[in-house]
């Protein structure tokens, strides 16, 4: 995919040492920018995206023809209006949208598959890093992003703690929980469970562990909505008949729907890529990278923290939000957190939520009118 003339790719020359001891350099992170960098390089807000994201945050994404994930919130007037400020987003190491990644060769012209490197977020955050030195920003106005992405803004931050004035962590957690690790762990047991895999090698062997892969994308969706968003929008209706039909086809609406979730996602994602970026997920324990104590994260920072969490999440619920608030305001931090009312899950963030939407735009467009 990295040849894809609608792709913008940054080489990074130098070397990278990755958290499993292995060393990479001369590598691509694919990435999009959206609005204009200001003289003074002030305005520049980097998004992180979430486990299926990719660069392409809004407006038409030219490799799908589909809209941008964050598109709700980033364009012209939105929530991060791009007349103001200048976006810059990267596909993560070990995606599958241009950055380095499984789909990639090896030195030996070999596609490395399950061979890639295992990475992490740190891993993920280190490489975009190169980002702000490529368009010669010396402080970013703002990092933001959702779930995976809320990780990657934590991290980022805690490695770099001068480089962004605000850092807003939306819908996220400072560690995996146990009930994620296991989630993830039932998509890969799909993805690898599937004939088709081929201990990684599917690509040189021409076939695609598609079933296995939209297995894993269902059981990650279900976490991503609510119990009551669920059952307003599909209770128990059946699939454009009258009468239950007595046989394994989608009876209901709600099968028929996580079905079709399965099956277009295995057209624009990697099952390998899959299996890294969700391994990535289950290492995440920032307080642990500080023997146990999350404060020490972020003890070097005098950026202004917003943190975001939704009533109806249940994959990274409030309190682990607020856990992070907490270890904040034990040394004295700027801080503020707002938790959303919403019914529409963990995926809110990713909808048309006004509160939201208005918290987000309220908080950054006072804190750059004090920039």
């Amino acid at each position: 995919m990295n040849t894809e003339k609608n792709i913008k790719t940054l080489i990074i020359k130098k070397p990278l040492k990755l958290d499993c001891g292995k060393t990479i350099k001369d590598f691509p992170i694919a990435y999009e920018t959206y609005g204009s960098l200001n003289s003074k390089k002030d305005n520049a807000i980097l998004v992180f995206h979430a486990l299926t994201g990719d660069q392409f945050v809004t407006g038409i994404n030219p490799i799908t023809n589909k809209e941008g994930w964050w598109s709700y919130a980033v364009g012209p007037d939105k929530a991060i209006d791009t007349n103001k400020y200048f976006v810059i987003c990267s596909n993560v190491i070990g995606g599958c949208m241009g950055s380095y990644g499984p789909s990639h060769k090896d030195p030996d012209q070999k596609i490395f598959g399950t061979n890639f490197p295992v990475i992490t977020i740190n891993d993920m955050v280190n490489a975009q890093y190169n980002l702000l030195d490529h368009f010669g920003i010396d402080k970013l106005f703002s990092i933001t992003g959702g779930s995976m992405g809320g990780m990657q803004v934590l991290q980022f931050i805690s490695n770099f703690p001068d480089k962004s004035k605000t850092v807003i962590p939306i819908a996220t957690t400072s560690s995996h929980s146990a009930q994620n690790i296991a989630f993830n762990e039932l998509g890969r047991q799909a993805i690898t469970a599937d004939s088709n895999w081929k201990d990684g090698n599917y690509t040189s062997n021409e076939t695609n562990p598609g079933k296995g892969l939209a297995v894993a994308r269902m059981a990650a969706h279900i976490t991503y909505l609510s119990k009551k968003g669920l059952q307003e929008k599909f209770g128990r209706k059946l699939q454009e008949r009258e009468d239950l039909k007595f046989g394994f086809d989608a009876d209901f609406q709600i099968e028929s729907y996580l079905r079709y979730q399965g099956s277009v996602f295995v057209d624009r994602f990697d099952a390998n890529s899959y299996l890294y970026i969700t391994r990535a997920m289950d290492y995440f324990d920032l307080a642990k990278q500080f023997k146990g104590n999350l404060s020490e994260a972020f003890i070097n920072t005098n950026a202004k923290f917003f943190i975001i969490s939704f009533t109806s999440d249940w994959l990274y619920p409030t309190q682990e939000n607020k856990d992070i608030v907490i270890a904040l305001n034990s040394i004295g931090a700027d801080v503020g957190f707002v938790e959303i009312k919403s019914d529409k899950g963990h995926d809110s963030f990713l909808l048309d939520v006004p509160d939201f939407l208005n918290a987000l735009k309220n908080f950054l467009d006072k804190s750059y009118e004090e920039n």
